[in-house]
């Protein structure tokens, strides 16, 4: 996925470039009036908009068909939500529990007791599963279904002082 977007970035950074260079080449020329000329523009934009319109929206609704935040699913699947209350301080996260069910909904509560945080679970393989941000005074939810068993760790991603790097705890996920 990655690779297709480096390159959909190339194609546009070049149109974009070889826009650049065409109004610079025929910056010059000032024979026209400038009622048509406004009235080309006017239509070239129109028709650039729909373009890009068209190009983009199908892909904007492909990726975020597969959110992994998709609380419906994870609502319905496996029960009641198992609930993790954690809150966030310079320079560690305070959890209730630390244990949950493979397969069965979790719920993660996140505040923060100091400054913002930010909250990231990382499977064995340290791919980001989940996300949220830990602020002072609000708690954000994330619904998970962890659907392999294993120890999961939680780091801080959001730079909170000389001691970020400490910040870390695990999740294990199995069968209780």
């Amino acid at each position: 996925m990655q690779e297709t977007a480096w390159q959909v970035s190339l194609v546009l950074m070049l149109m974009i470039t070889f826009g650049v260079i065409f109004v610079a080449i025929n910056s010059h020329k000032r024979e026209e009036e400038y009622g048509p000329l406004v009235k080309r523009a006017y239509g070239f934009r129109t028709k650039l908009f729909w373009v890009v319109a068209l190009v983009f929206l199908p892909a904007m609704i492909y990726n975020l068909m597969d959110l992994p935040y998709d609380v419906s699913r994870a609502a319905t699947a496996g029960g009641p939500p198992q609930v993790i209350n954690v809150t966030a301080h310079m320079w560690y996260w305070e959890m209730d529990r630390d244990q949950v069910d493979a397969g069965q909904p979790v719920e993660v509560h996140i505040t923060s007791a100091d400054v913002n945080h930010g909250f990231g679970i990382y499977d064995k393989d340290m791919h980001l599963v989940a996300q949220a941000q830990a602020m002072p005074g609000y708690t954000n939810v994330i619904r998970h279904t962890f659907k392999e068993e294993g120890t999961y760790k939680v780091l801080c991603m959001e730079y909170c002082g000389v001691a970020h790097h400490n910040m870390m705890t695990e999740i294990k996920v199995g069968n209780l």
